[in-house]
């Protein structure tokens, strides 16, 4: 072994650790958009329609009694995987993929015991999740172009793998995404189950620090434009309209709200501080 090799593994090992993604992808761009936690809200009534998603969720968590937190543990697992370092990333996955490993699930129609972990299901999760993010940003405003979306598809493979799915069954672009939600929408449906998980998502309770006054008016414009910004074919699957008007009334009101958002004092969180500084570590490594 050569002392040159030495030393470059030792410089390699030094260099900050940019995660999965790193300051030059579409992903960190994307999920820089305080506005996403508006997609987080719309993936979950897309989930709610596939009827042993929904019945994994019912049956193996009270998610009306910790909706908040639960809605918390979600956002801080998704800025890890993207902004985290690459061993955080891969222990939030191996802690999801643990927490699902042993659950189970019985099927709403047919009583047939099923794992939640199943790659059908996982899929479906992913793909409304990383859709959701990827359309509410761009119809907030966020300019990309048609390679810029794919690519941001792709680099969301990685995401997918660490929750236990292989990339190979995932869709990876605009046009796989768009045969995908074609392919398993016969197997969508508004039961019972879906109707509860969307009257939930437009009427939690509101945490105590927010009053009834104050909280709820501004919970139901924020869902109600999370439900708008659904697919049309989702809309009338929940027995609302799905017009045109309503597509370019949500497109409005979700750009009036990052203008809004982009205005307020916010402060980014710990994970992408900390993203940032790795980044211009590394930067300042290669000046």
């Amino acid at each position: 072994m050569s002392v040159t090799s030495d030393v470059g593994r030792s410089q390699a090992a030094e260099r900050p650790d940019l995660g999965l993604f790193g300051p030059q992808s579409v992903s960190w761009r994307v999920h820089a958009e305080p506005i996403l936690w508006l997609a987080g809200l719309r993936a979950l009534y897309l989930q709610a329609l596939h009827p042993r998603a929904v019945a994994g969720v019912v049956q193996n968590s009270d998610f009306r009694r910790d909706c908040w937190a639960r809605l918390m543990r979600t956002a801080e697992y998704v800025t890890t995987v993207v902004y985290g370092t690459t061993d955080d990333a891969c222990r939030a996955g191996e802690r999801i993929r643990r927490i699902h490993e042993p659950l189970r699930a019985h099927d709403p129609d047919t009583g047939e015991e099923y794992r939640i972990d199943e790659p059908h299901l996982l899929r479906w999760v992913h793909v409304t999740e990383v859709e959701s993010f990827l359309s509410t940003a761009t119809r907030a405003g966020v300019r990309l172009t048609a390679d810029e979306v794919d690519r941001y598809y792709a680099e969301q493979l990685r995401a997918a793998e660490l929750v236990g799915l292989d990339p190979a069954i995932v869709p990876a672009s605009a046009a796989d995404i768009a045969e995908y939600y074609r392919t398993v929408r016969p197997e969508l449906a508004l039961t019972p189950a879906a109707r509860d998980v969307a009257r939930f998502l437009a009427v939690p309770p509101m945490p105590r620090r927010l009053s009834w006054t104050i909280g709820r008016p501004a919970w139901l414009a924020v869902s109600s434009t999370a439900f708008a910004l659904l697919p049309r074919w989702a809309r009338r699957l929940y027995r609302a309209p799905g017009i045109v008007t309503t597509d370019i009334s949500a497109t409005f009101a979700v750009r009036g709200l990052r203008s809004v958002i982009g205005v307020l004092p916010i402060r980014e969180g710990p994970i992408y501080r900390d993203a940032l500084r790795r980044a211009e570590a590394s930067v300042a490594d290669q000046g």
